[in-house]
């Protein structure tokens, strides 16, 4: 794997003059930004070296709420694009996931390791998927969550099908990951069709990835996801009131049905949602601030004193053309840059 630049040296700070900062409602400036050990220090700090962004925008390192890896070169791929932040929804064994996990300047993976299906499964048939994905009654959802929370899986996966877990085993899914005490953690569920997406919505996870293909959800169906705090990560739905994720559904493992480019599919998401309705700064919020909230990141997803310096230059305004997100020139994640070499690949 190709290293970033050299980092900071212990106690130097770079001072970023003349950008403009995306501050999560507008943009602002010129400005100065200043990047110290990792993290956006005070504007008055005192630096060792200053870069003249020539009125050049500053966004929050984008967050790709829903990508699968398959190896080293996935994380290159993102980093280069500007995603700092990935949320794998599946990645086996865990020793293969944990290889890819905190590589310093490369993008940072949280992960909900192996997904929860049930025997007669779509998924239940993938060649590769282990034994202990399989969930075959309510009794062992308990096990299967305190499993995956030994393992240090950020949030729980489960996948919302027919023919798959039934009701009772969603609930118990969900009702494990939710009362684990201190380890509590969220519950995604994968649903593709309306009955899945139902079924979800009664175990009251607290996010759906994708939404319904084979028809539209109901008026209510979408009310009840505002009333529970349901977020969706959509396969380009547009629903009103919902906090809606950007994700991608990047993979590029063989054999799947479709192989998503890492990094480079985000910004071809955030077109989309504009293209589907979005205004261009709910846009931008779904890839930056509003996951940083629902995953509870809260050290990123907006430019101010004290959040890591995850951190895209570019050279427009996406405000006005959603499309400058790409013109990128410069990526730092935690405060180190991204070779200049890898960007100019793009």
């Amino acid at each position: 794997m190709p290293s970033p630049d050299e980092p900071l040296k212990q106690g130097s700070a770079i001072a970023l003059t003349n950008v403009r900062v995306f501050d999560g409602d507008k943009i602002c400036g010129p400005t100065r930004v200043v990047i110290e050990q990792g993290i956006i220090g005070m504007s008055d700090a005192e630096v060792t070296s200053e870069l003249d962004c020539e009125n050049a925008v500053l966004l929050p390192g984008h967050i790709d709420a829903h990508v699968h890896l398959y190896g080293d070169h996935n994380l290159i791929e993102m980093a280069r694009y500007g995603v700092t932040t990935a949320l794998d929804m599946a990645t086996w064994p865990i020793e293969k996931l944990n290889l890819l996990r905190e590589k310093s300047g490369f993008t940072d993976i949280r992960s909900a390791g192996v997904p929860a299906t049930a025997p007669g499964s779509v998924h239940s048939r993938i060649p590769t998927l282990p034994k202990e994905a399989i969930v075959a009654n309510p009794i062992e959802a308990a096990k299967f969550v305190e499993n995956r929370v030994n393992e240090g899986a950020d949030y729980i996966k489960v996948i919302a099908d027919v023919p798959g877990p039934s009701q009772e085993i969603l609930n118990a899914l969900v009702s494990a990951a939710h009362v684990i005490g201190d380890n509590r953690r969220k519950v995604i569920a994968h649903a593709v069709s309306r009955k899945a997406t139902q079924m979800a919505q009664q175990a009251k996870v607290d996010m759906i990835t994708h939404t319904p293909l084979d028809e539209a959800m109901s008026h209510d169906e979408v009310l009840q996801m505002v009333q529970d705090g349901c977020v969706s990560i959509p396969t380009l739905t547009m629903m009103a009131g919902v906090p809606i994720l950007a994700g991608t559904d990047a993979n590029s493992a063989p054999f799947v049905p479709a192989n998503v480019p890492h990094g480079s599919s985000l910004h071809h998401e955030l077109e989309l949602l504009v293209e589907a309705g979005l205004f261009n700064l709910d846009a931008l919020r779904a890839a930056t601030s509003i996951p940083a909230k629902h995953f509870e990141l809260g050290d990123r997803g907006l430019i101010e004193p004290g959040r890591r310096a995850d951190l895209i230059l570019i050279n427009g305004d996406p405000l006005l053309d959603i499309r400058a997100t790409t013109l990128i020139q410069k990526v730092w994640i935690k405060g180190k840059e991204i070779s200049s070499n890898a960007i100019q690949d793009i």
